[in-house]
């Protein structure tokens, strides 16, 4: 991913996009179903949002990482294309695939492929030019949110999850062989 550009475009997001997906399909190129659904050991466990308690401290596992980080993504490219269209921020636009249903190898490429679908169409739906001073705050981020603000930060979260993921491709891989 293109991390130096200070001013991105549609097309800078677009390409990193596709780079960001194409390289978790190549982290888990060589994945086979077991893997999908194998837990694996992660001393720094901690889901501070996890919904059911039973789960804050619950190892991801490949498809864990996947649906979240894909869903993490989406609500920021949703996000930014309603700020791109000059629409003020009402909330979240999130839904995350039941982890639990992703069991099978195809399943987490499949939903890397959706994901970047998805994503890419969102950056069709923006008008030109994008309302890029159409912006609001996150308590946890400084400044002013635009749209190219919001659909990055969801690269970045995308990014945030590269090394569990290779850590689990690691894993997965060592108890194979």
């Amino acid at each position: 991913m293109n991390q130096s550009i200070e001013n991105p475009t549609q097309d800078d997001l677009r390409r990193d996009t596709n780079q960001m997906i194409d390289a978790m399909l190549g982290m888990i190129a060589k994945c086979v179903d077991e893997d999908a659904t194998f837990v694996p050991i992660d001393a720094e466990a901690n889901d501070t949002f996890a919904v059911n308690g039973a789960e804050v401290n619950l190892s991801w596992t490949l498809a864990h990482v996947i649906v979240h980080a894909t869903a993490s993504a989406e609500e920021a490219a949703f996000v930014a294309a309603e700020l791109a269209r000059g629409v003020e921020y009402r909330g979240r636009s999130r839904y995350e695939v039941p982890w639990q249903t992703v069991t099978t190898i195809a399943q987490c490429r499949g939903r890397l492929e959706e994901s970047r679908r998805m994503r890419l169409a969102s950056l069709d739906a923006w008008p030109h030019p994008p309302h890029l001073e159409n912006t609001y705050a996150l308590e946890r981020y400084p400044g002013a949110i635009n749209a190219i603000a919001r659909f990055t930060m969801g690269l970045q979260h995308d990014g945030s999850h590269l090394e569990q993921i290779k850590k689990i491709v690691q894993q997965t891989a060592a108890v194979r062989n």
